[in-house]
């Protein structure tokens, strides 16, 4: 392939770009989560989520998406995946957890991908 031919923001169905203006939509939500790497930070969220997304400016989408444990809707309101781990850990949402909210399967039923695509 011609790297100088390759279109770099080409629409990947189903993906979320996670550009500059995702950034920026994303910006209230990334810092909140990055706030988890503080263990008082998450006792303080757990205490009370809905004073800790207003300490953080989160808008009604970044907060209904938190209400919801949802990562792709986290996503879609700007969540950089690497912030949101911090954000599932709260949950104890595991990469399987996160797996199947991604690909619309029951935990099981993607742990059973995995494991076929394993053979």
């Amino acid at each position: 392939m011609d790297i100088d031919k390759f279109h770099h923001h080409s629409p990947i169905p189903g993906t979320t770009l996670f550009d500059g203006k995702q950034a920026m939509k994303g910006y209230p939500l990334n810092k909140m989560c990055y706030s988890f790497n503080d263990a008082e930070a998450r006792d303080e969220y757990l205490e009370d989520p809905e004073a800790y997304f207003n300490k953080f400016g989160l808008n009604e989408a970044h907060k209904q998406a938190c209400r919801n444990k949802n990562v792709l809707e986290l996503i879609a309101a700007g969540g950089n995946i690497y912030y949101l781990a911090k954000f599932a850990g709260i949950y104890n949402l595991s990469v399987q957890d996160v797996g199947a909210q991604q690909t619309g399967m029951t935990v099981d039923e993607f742990k059973e991908k995995l494991r076929k695509a394993g053979d």
